[in-house]
């Protein structure tokens, strides 16, 4: 059958132009990836630990659901003076004493409290510390003073939220909940409206400077959301496709295309070859393959690639050398095979000439059905906890949800999300190799 006519058949079957869209889409989505996040950063980001997602907040959940109707859970606000955030003026008092006055307002129109209140000061000096004093300004015009703070020299973080004493100072409450709060209100909820974080830091040597960022941690961040470590769980989902994508055509194209070569070469020779491949092949079949790969992740390594290398090593003398071995039975005898050998073709010739291209049209559809096979298995593995301990990938995903209560807990999104792209990856060569079984088995056509 030429692609022509595969594709006029195909497209007579709308499941399989779905799983082919759905399939264009993971090729576009790791195309994309792999441009826009190269494989270095894409590490660095995902291992770099809550120092590199210092700005983002805990157990977010994704921006979107903000479009919802009813739900306006706050967002994280970023307000830094040194890239012009705010409002920032020096004045000069002595030649080494002058006040630097910095305003940050913070626009909040949300129906829920943020998670968190950071606060980092940037200060250059020499020998004196500056002194700063931290006031904070409701809306209706209420001042409420954070203490006073005399940072380090470089970056100096204070976490608001934490602050003992001022959350004694505020009667108990919490500082993210009790400066925010509307004081009118029965029942604990934000008041709307702008307000400021006033900084007013003296400065005691001539080229002393002050900066300052605060950030404010929402309950929804991104497009993804982060987990418990603060990171974007959208690195991890955008690679995870290209991870998927390819450990799934690997293992399928490693094993299907040696466990086809195997089975032609037993079948054509014969002899003790034949029956030395039958039992190592039945042997093999006892094998339980999900242990095996479990005592290599223990023991040995939880390298995605040295499982890739297991599972191919496991699969070539698979259950399929039985299938082909009688399919090759059949085409052995075929007639142009002996025009073959009258002419003098050699033994590999009618192998992988006349003999393999024979069984590719029966190998299409298998193939494309059991990549969405090693997909699953690699994610069980990282469920498992025999991940790979470097790469982002859907399976590492839904071990750190199971392993933190994400459903427990009410994030819902941390497990859905991983699993969906999971589902649509599965769905789409599934829907798709069916198709294919019915165009190039002609038993198949007229059902």
């Amino acid at each position: 059958m030429t692609p022509n006519n595969a594709w006029n058949q195909l497209r007579k079957y709308p499941s399989a132009i779905a799983g082919l869209i759905f399939i264009l889409a993971m090729v576009a989505l790791s195309g994309y990836t792999l441009v826009t996040l190269p494989y270095h950063k894409a590490i660095e980001l995902w291992r770099g630990g809550e120092g590199v997602w210092v700005h983002t907040p805990r157990n977010a959940a994704p921006q979107w659901i903000n479009v919802l109707p009813g739900i306006n859970r706050s967002e994280s606000i970023l307000l830094d003076s040194a890239r012009g955030d705010g409002e920032k003026r020096v004045e000069v008092y002595e030649e080494d004493f002058k006040e630097a006055i910095i305003t940050l307002p913070i626009d909040f129109r949300y129906d829920t409290f943020p998670q968190e209140i950071s606060l980092v000061l940037s200060s250059e000096y020499e020998s004196k510390r500056p002194f700063v004093t931290l006031t904070w300004v409701t809306p209706d015009g209420r001042t409420i003073s954070l203490g006073e703070r005399s940072p380090r020299s470089g970056t100096d973080m204070f976490r608001i939220s934490q602050d003992a004493r001022l959350q004694r100072q505020l009667r108990g409450e919490l500082p993210h909940i009790a400066l925010f709060a509307d004081p009118e209100a029965t029942q604990p909820k934000p008041a709307h409206g702008t307000y400021q974080l006033l900084i007013e830091g003296l400065l005691f040597e001539s080229a002393a400077d002050l900066d300052a960022r605060l950030i404010v941690y929402g309950e929804v961040y991104g497009l993804a959301g982060t987990d418990h470590r603060r990171r974007d769980l959208t690195i991890a989902l955008l690679w995870g496709a290209p991870i998927a994508l390819s450990f799934g055509l690997l293992a399928a194209v490693g094993s299907t295309i040696t466990t086809l070569i195997v089975a032609a070469i037993g079948t054509w020779y014969g002899g003790w070859v034949d029956a030395l491949i039958q039992r190592i092949t039945e042997v093999n079949l006892i094998l339980p393959v999900l242990p095996i790969l479990i005592m290599v992740g223990t023991f040995y390594s939880r390298s995605i690639w040295m499982m890739l290398g297991v599972l191919i090593l496991l699969g070539i003398f698979s259950a399929g050398v039985k299938t082909y071995r009688a399919l090759f039975l059949q085409i052995r005898e075929s007639p142009y095979i002996e025009a073959a050998r009258a002419y003098g073709a050699g033994n590999l010739r009618i192998v992988f000439r006349y003999m393999i291209p024979r069984v590719i049209p029966i190998l299409v559809p298998q193939f494309v059905v059991i990549i969405p096979a090693y997909v699953f298995l690699e994610a069980t593995l990282s469920v498992l906890g025999l991940g790979d301990p470097v790469l982002p990938t859907w399976g590492k995903v839904l071990d750190d949800a199971r392993a933190n209560g994400a459903l427990y807990n009410g994030h819902y999104y941390w497990m859905l999300e991983p699993a969906a792209l999971l589902m649509f990856t599965g769905l789409g060569f599934a829907m798709l190799g069916f198709a294919l079984d019915r165009i190039f088995n002609p038993r198949l056509r007229g059902r």
